[in-house]
């Protein structure tokens, strides 16, 4: 892909909209922008559309209209989405969709391998990944035998193995213990020159990895209005609207 202008976007979704089979739209118009090196958290209840407009970015859905722009080009084609794969990374919300080979080096190596890595590049790089996440006695473990908590490590070890520039987090810190969680947060910290668009429920985990909070409604991102963080984890929008729960 070519570099964009210094001013672009790094991704812009444009008029995005969405609809399951005689449902109504899940994603409803959408606008959105991400910046290169932002970090942005997302906090909706369930059924709002987060893991869907996710799936869409990557092209796993295909939206009824509207535009994804990545690096100042359009994605339409499955073609276009290979090489936007190659450079966006979604972490699912659940571990199992995203793990399928035997052992856990494996499941790391696949993606930069596919990237046209050798056996010995790939594995060099996944091994790395696995130290930086606390898992260097993981790699001949086997997958399916972990935790759910190992498995959403894993699972975001698979994806940081194929070196990407934009990461789509869906509920990261699911499954995770409170250690881990913190291991994760000092993690996401470090990520100076990667962009994230990250979903959680857990509130302070946003806060303390974003530099923006949003939130989802009617198959929008609500852009324009602060969301006040609160330890007993509730949200309120903001100026004069009415006291709102979300």
């Amino acid at each position: 892909m070519t570099e964009p202008p210094a001013s672009a976007p790094l991704l812009s979704l444009k008029g995005l909209s969405f609809n399951y089979p005689e449902r109504p739209a899940i994603i409803n118009q959408l606008d959105f922008v991400l910046n290169e090196k932002a970090h942005i958290g997302i906090a909706a209840p369930n059924g709002s559309g987060k893991s869907t407009l996710f799936h869409l970015i990557v092209g796993l859905l295909k939206p009824s209209a509207g535009k994804i722009i990545y690096n100042g080009r359009e994605i339409s084609k499955e073609e276009d989405f290979k090489l936007l794969r190659r450079q966006v990374g979604l972490l699912f919300q659940h571990a199992d969709d995203q793990l399928f080979f035997p052992t856990v080096l494996e499941d790391v190596a696949f993606g930069p391998l596919n990237l046209g890595k050798s056996k010995a590049e790939a594995r060099a790089l996944s091994l790395k990944v696995l130290e930086n996440l606390g898992l260097s006695d993981f790699a001949d473990r086997i997958t399916f035998k972990l935790s759910g908590g190992e498995k959403r490590l894993v699972a975001l070890a698979t994806v940081l193995a194929m070196e990407p520039k934009v990461l789509l987090l869906d509920e990261p810190t699911a499954g995770l213990d409170h250690a881990t969680k913190h291991k994760l947060i000092d993690l996401l910290n470090s990520f100076k020159d990667l962009s994230y668009l990250m979903v959680s429920h857990e509130f302070d985990f946003l806060t303390e990895t974003t530099e923006h909070i949003y939130t989802m409604e009617n198959g929008k991102i609500l852009v324009d209005e602060e969301l006040h963080i609160h330890h007993h984890e509730h949200a309120h929008r903001s100026g004069k609207q009415p006291h709102r729960h979300i």
